[in-house]
């Protein structure tokens, strides 16, 4: 490999997630104008249910079959009708479950019954990002990061298209259809992201019969790296999941009404954190290279070169977190005005913004101890940090202090996991 490629490839991706947080921003700018408040708090309502949802859907496979495809010992087509096979079973099952539970998640722990239908919408789109997944994560493997760009840049374009062409006239009809609608987009995403995938897959590749059958050792190392990442995903996702369910029902307990929670967690979540994590694409091309980087030099026992990526890669997450964090802290009125048209969540901002420059020190280091062979560590580090992030927040949440119990313990979350990240990476460097 190249000298450069690594930076070369950093630079690709941060050009194309540039590119497409710009049409993210027109998105959620679009959105959020056309669906209201009340349209934007039934969508947030239900993201951290459809965060849990695509976690265990997508079961990590880009990170497992990025792992596996830069080691270079197994054909690429192998991977992909084994995983496709094993994910595509999987998710019809998940899905008839999922339509059963709905209305359980809806009624009796969202305490939001009208839901339901939203819900069970989250689910069908389950199948289609799991096996974009998992052609995401063959051509990161090979450190081709061109069709992961253009993907993601065309399914932001097709976004747009809806939004401006086709949501406003739903929208007259029912608020309610329109989340609805824009939810159930993400399976023609999808379908263009898989169309777009495949215009970069190697031509002429013959295929075998044998070829459609699973491969009972490749799905075993699948699993074997797959398991241990989605343990550690699955955990932090139901810490979310249960973040808005015990948040809920504690403050209603204490007096607070179920319109200002729905408010509070909506200026939280989609605009207070939104804004803060609005760099986060820089954090995301850095952590697709870093990973199929450090499992070969990890693979190879190379611990000089091991050490200089991950030294780039936490110089390079500091810097951009410190800038992100230092501009959205002064101009953070501006910038949700411009944004969202409101300057709701500003006052969770400016409480929050100081921390996260160690929020975005938290990915890299996490994906390193994956593609170090650490992901039960990593599990172990989530498991920690989400305990105490759900215990701090409802005892806090106790002392009628609103949602500023859900803002002060985010930040200890943030500060332990990136600490233990840290002491686990060194521990890790000194088995090789």
């Amino acid at each position: 490999m190249k000298k450069d490629t690594f930076k070369t490839s950093i630079f690709i991706l941060l050009l194309g997630g540039f590119i497409t947080k710009i049409l993210g921003f027109i998105i959620k700018i679009l959105f959020t104008r056309q669906v209201s408040e009340y349209g934007m708090s039934l969508y947030t309502i239900v993201m951290p249910t459809y965060s849990l949802f695509l976690t265990l859907a997508t079961f990590a496979l880009p990170i497992s079959i990025s792992k596996l495809v830069s080691e270079g010992n197994i054909r690429g087509k192998n991977i992909f009708f084994t995983t496709a096979l094993f994910i595509l079973l999987f998710n019809f099952l998940f899905i008839i479950l999922i339509f059963f539970c709905a209305p359980f998640i809806a009624n009796t722990l969202l305490k939001q019954p009208e839901v339901t239908p939203l819900i069970i919408a989250l689910s069908f789109t389950l199948p289609f990002i799991s096996i974009s997944s998992i052609l995401k994560g063959y051509f990161l493997g090979k450190l081709k990061v061109a069709p992961n760009t253009i993907s993601n840049i065309f399914e932001q374009l097709v976004r747009i298209l809806f939004l401006l062409f086709f949501l406003p006239n739903i929208v007259k009809k029912s608020i309610y259809l329109g989340v609805l609608s824009f939810i159930l987009l993400n399976i023609v995403t999808e379908i263009v992201s898989i169309f777009t995938f495949s215009l970069f897959l190697p031509k002429h590749v013959k295929l075998e019969r044998k070829d459609f059958l699973p491969n009972k050792n490749i799905l075993q190392r699948i699993l074997n790296i797959s398991i241990p990442s989605v343990s550690g995903r699955f955990i932090g996702n139901i810490g979310f999941f249960l973040e808005p369910i015990l948040l809920t029902n504690i403050l209603l307990s204490v007096g607070y009404s179920n319109t200002y929670i729905l408010k509070e967690y909506a200026a939280y979540n989609a605009y207070a954190l939104a804004l803060l994590t609005l760099p986060s694409f820089f954090i995301q091309a850095i952590c697709q290279i870093l990973i199929p980087e450090v499992s070969k030099y990890h693979a190879q026992k190379e611990k000089k070169k091991l050490k200089r990526r991950l030294k780039q890669a936490i110089l390079y997450s500091f810097l951009i977190g410190s800038i992100s964090s230092l501009i959205i802290f002064f101009f953070r009125d501006p910038l949700l005005k411009l944004l969202y048209k409101t300057t709701l969540g500003s006052d969770y901002i400016f409480i929050l913004a100081p921390f996260f420059v160690f929020f975005y020190l938290e990915a890299p280091l996490s994906s390193s101890l994956q593609a170090m062979d650490e992901a039960a560590t990593t599990m172990k580090i989530s498991f920690l940090g989400i305990i105490i992030k759900l215990g701090t927040m409802s005892a806090l949440s106790f002392c009628k202090i609103g949602l500023y119990s859900l803002v002060l313990s985010e930040i200890i979350n943030i500060l332990i996991v990136v600490y233990l990240n840290y002491k686990a990476i060194q521990k890790s460097l000194q088995k090789i």
